[in-house]
């Protein structure tokens, strides 16, 4: 998988978008990172010059179940560590196993969202 299949595959969901929300930060990685949100809630984040792994939103009891299983899925960067984690692209974890965390991601992220704003980014590719 590669930065571009990434993308396509996160902005594939209903109401997603995407981001530079860094752009004035004064390290350079952190000018790089590209999130992606459902409505205004982050459920993805990489960087997109060095691709090297993706930041996820999953439900704390997954989260141990994979670290279990995969060496390469950790606490997330920067993140809450007990619902987040970082998965590392050059590792252990196929991208079909990488796909299926993005998508769970998007669906427990989308589903904490209000009534109102779900419903509006129900509809494919809008910004809320």
């Amino acid at each position: 998988m590669n930065i571009e299949e990434f993308r396509e595959y996160c902005l594939s969901f209903a109401g997603t978008h995407d981001d530079f929300p860094f752009r004035k930060a004064s390290s350079a990685s952190d000018r790089d990172i590209l999130v992606f949100y459902v409505a205004d809630k982050w459920f993805a984040f990489v960087n997109a010059v060095a691709f090297d792994f993706c930041n996820l939103k999953l439900r704390p009891e997954r989260i141990c179940e994979l670290r279990e299983r995969y060496a390469d899925i950790g606490p997330g960067w920067h993140m809450n560590k007990r619902y987040w984690v970082s998965v590392r692209f050059d590792g252990d974890v196929p991208d079909a196993v990488i796909r299926s965390l993005v998508r769970e991601s998007y669906e427990l992220v989308a589903a904490s969202l209000p009534r109102a704003k779900r419903e509006a980014s129900s509809e494919p590719n809008c910004k809320l």
